[in-house]
């Protein structure tokens, strides 16, 4: 079990919790307002307990609120991204995959990508990119857009689950 290094979960006030966990899940404090209301105690104080929390949280929402949760992201190598317009959490994850390094042709497969995929799926390409390149994270969009819907849903929050323990795991 990993203790967070900068903040102790489990003394926090509800809205010092909610300060420090706001972005764990994307432009989402929902969440971490749910973490807390679940009550506090040392457990939480380990990263793998409040992820676990946290993620069972996402799992166990409606439908509508994952949907919103996953409409919360950008998209990779997108316009937020080129224009600066990302979270610094967000900024530092496509930096730390090499996404700024795209070619002109990698950015233009992106886009198309991007496109194809928000035009069947309705909501954008999710990927923990974390220890992925930016040829791992083409390859394997090329792979899933050509998944079914539910398939893909599933998939975007468990990818969510996991960019939200990397998050953790910084704190």
């Amino acid at each position: 079990m990993s203790t967070f290094q900068t903040v102790k979960p489990s003394t926090l006030s509800r809205d010092a919790f909610v300060k420090a966990f706001a972005d764990i899940y994307e432009h989402s404090p929902w969440v971490a307002e749910k973490a807390f209301d679940l009550g506090q105690d040392a457990s939480i104080d380990q990263i793998e307990t409040l992820h676990q929390r946290m993620s069972d949280i996402l799992l166990s929402a409606d439908h509508a609120s994952q949907l919103a949760l996953i409409n919360a992201h950008p998209d990779l190598a997108g316009k937020a991204a080129v224009q600066g317009e990302l979270t610094e959490a967000s900024t530092n994850e496509q930096a730390g995959a090499g996404i700024h390094q795209c070619t002109a042709e990698e950015f233009q497969r992106f886009t198309e990508l991007n496109d194809a995929y928000k035009a069947k799926f309705k909501f954008p390409f999710i990927m923990a990119v974390k220890g992925s390149n930016r040829h791992q994270i083409l390859a394997a969009f090329e792979t899933r857009i050509h998944n079914p819907v539910d398939t893909e849903f599933k998939c975007a929050l468990a990818e969510i689950n996991k960019i939200a323990l990397f998050r953790l795991l910084t704190l």
